[in-house]
């Protein structure tokens, strides 16, 4: 790599560099107990000196039955972005259990290794980290996500991990999706959330502060999770409750569906196309409706969808479902 690309990709990470709250992990993970026993989970993209993920996984070891644990960063070698000392050496931690009986992973127990490269998810040596391991959960830069999730897809991992909701709209996203091969998770469906994030980050907006321990942070809106392992509330069907009237519930001019401004407004008697909000996927049953594709994207030439609009009003995008 470069030293100008190098440097950009620093800049990237550096402006990405955000620590998930400790409460934010615990409301999600629970969700997911059944699928990490005898597992390696690997959080790739989380200094393991600050990473909440690793205090949760290392904590939660024994009770998740994991078999291994391992946290690597991005870590350039000219400028420290991710190190709360002054090493200047990328490294990533192996954790294998406790081994001295009070169920803490102390120091001794955690290996430190060295990283040759710069902790790169990228890079060949991390590549290697990710073929050992079964499970993927993480916080990767939102800049690169696209890039980082077609790699995990790539080594067929199963994954969880945090993206802006906007992500649901890429098109390579959007697929998978569509395909069942990836879903929001089960905890975060509205709002903002609030990231830790390193000592020099600035803070110049209102939605930055200094909480009661000293921790900077910054509050960042439309944060999801994305994950591809399953969970109990991802089946519960959608009480559907309204009627189907053609006032209510206009064709678009360009494709013949109705148009459901609000998820809650699906009608409870209507079985042909809809057309539905973006924030439907928050409340998507795969056995209760099927996704067809998405307005403005040709994921499927079967539809070969523009932009909707209705009496020539070009409306907000929408995705394409019916009922099974």
């Amino acid at each position: 790599m470069s030293d100008s690309k190098s440097l950009s990709n620093a800049r990237k990470a550096k402006k990405d560099e955000f620590y998930t709250q400790l409460e934010d992990i615990e409301k999600e993970l629970k969700h997911y107990k059944q699928h990490f026993k005898g597992k390696t989970v690997l959080c790739n993209c989380d200094d393991p000196r600050v990473s909440n993920l690793f205090t949760y996984f290392s904590h939660h070891f024994e009770s998740l039955g994991l078999k291994k644990l391992i946290t690597s960063c991005y870590k350039n070698q000219d400028i420290d972005l991710f190190s709360q000392n002054s090493s200047d050496k990328a490294v990533y931690l192996e954790y294998t259990g406790d081994k001295n009986g009070n169920k803490i992973p102390d120091r001794e127990e955690i290996e430190v290794k060295p990283l040759h490269d710069n902790g790169d998810f990228r890079s060949d040596e991390c590549k290697e980290l990710l073929m050992q391991a079964d499970t993927v959960v993480t916080n990767p830069p939102f800049s690169l996500f696209r890039e980082y999730l077609q790699q995990i897809i790539d080594f067929d991992k199963k994954f969880l991990i945090i993206g802006n909701v906007n992500a649901i709209t890429y098109k390579e996203c959007f697929k998978l999706i569509k395909d069942n091969k990836m879903w929001l998770g089960a905890s975060i469906h509205s709002g903002d959330r609030k990231f830790g994030v390193p000592d020099d980050y600035p803070l110049n907006a209102a939605t930055c502060g200094i909480d009661d321990k000293g921790q900077r942070f910054i509050r960042v809106k439309g944060v999801r999770w994305f994950t591809n392992m399953d969970y109990k509330e991802r089946h519960e069907d959608l009480p559907l409750y309204k009627k189907y009237n053609e006032q209510e519930y206009p064709k678009y001019d360009n494709y013949d569906a109705i148009n459901v401004d609000k998820t809650s407004d699906i009608p409870c008697d209507y079985y042909g196309i809809m057309g539905v909000p973006i924030t439907f996927m928050y409340k998507y049953n795969p056995d209760q409706f099927e996704i067809l594709g998405l307005d403005n994207h040709n994921l499927n030439n079967s539809l070969g969808l523009g932009a909707n609009s209705i009496k020539g009003k070009t409306i907000y995008r929408r995705i394409i479902i019916k009922r099974k």
